[in-house]
């Protein structure tokens, strides 16, 4: 099995596939050369991105501040949006302690954060 093997290639892989997007319309059917190689080149790379530029699944923390930043919200103000304590909030998002069920609930209604965030599945 043909894979990237280093950052050489994968800079030479990504600019040829770069140019390939720009150059071949949209319509271009399958069987083109030029588009077999983009879609070959473009496996290879997103193979090559996925196994050393994986981002991981974000953390309830990391939602929990991203959703906070969004709807503009400060510790105080979301603790009373959820019915906790400030305090209570400040744990949960040092990572001192986590939810209740009851709690992730309110958290997954109130920030729209999808229950399998809060529930960390």
């Amino acid at each position: 099995m043909v894979k990237i093997e280093n950052e050489a290639q994968y800079s030479g892989a990504l600019k040829r596939v770069e140019e390939l997007m720009l150059k071949l319309p949209e319509n271009t059917p399958e069987d083109d050369p030029e588009m077999v190689e983009l879609i070959l080149l473009g496996n290879l790379v997103a193979d090559y991105d996925e196994e050393h530029y994986a981002i991981g699944e974000p953390t309830l923390i990391d939602v929990i501040k991203l959703r906070m930043y969004e709807m503009g919200l400060t510790q105080a103000s979301l603790a009373k949006l959820i019915g906790v304590s400030p305090s209570r909030v400040c744990d949960y998002l040092s990572g001192k302690s986590e939810p209740t069920l009851k709690v992730g609930r309110i958290i997954s209604k109130k920030l729209n954060i999808a229950p399998s965030i809060v529930l960390g599945v």
